[in-house]
């Protein structure tokens, strides 16, 4: 018989998260490695994968903390408004599939205004 040692936790209305501090500092390494790429594609697909898989878990975090924020805010305020139109804008990106190359970990930096689409 096998025990998992792991508990799942529910936590519908993201409390446990909501008490959590992003480290950015990780991240904010890992941009300015990106923005510093100059040459041609020079790591793998896979890696550039996972790169972008990293800025996209990160931001959606950051992302989560934004609208958590805003809803606190009056439904008729212009922070609230502009922080409804930067969330859908984030979403949108987000939600592009990653491609594995440098113009799509780019734009998950924030480099690029387009997202993520195979260059062919």
């Amino acid at each position: 018989m096998h025990t998992s040692t792991h508990t799942v936790l529910y936590d519908p209305d993201g409390l446990i998260e909501a008490e959590l501090p992003l480290d950015r500092a990780p991240y904010e390494c890992l941009v300015k490695a990106v923005l510093a790429w100059t040459g041609p594609d020079a790591l793998a697909e896979r890696d550039y994968e996972q790169i972008a898989l990293q800025l996209t878990g990160h931001a959606r975090a950051v992302a989560s903390d934004v609208r958590r924020r805003a809803d606190q805010l009056p439904k008729d305020s212009g922070p609230r408004a502009l922080a409804d139109v930067v969330l859908r804008e984030a979403e949108g990106r987000l939600s592009a599939t990653p491609e594995g190359t440098v113009h799509c970990v780019r734009a998950r930096s924030g480099w690029s205004s387009a997202p993520c689409v195979p260059l062919t």
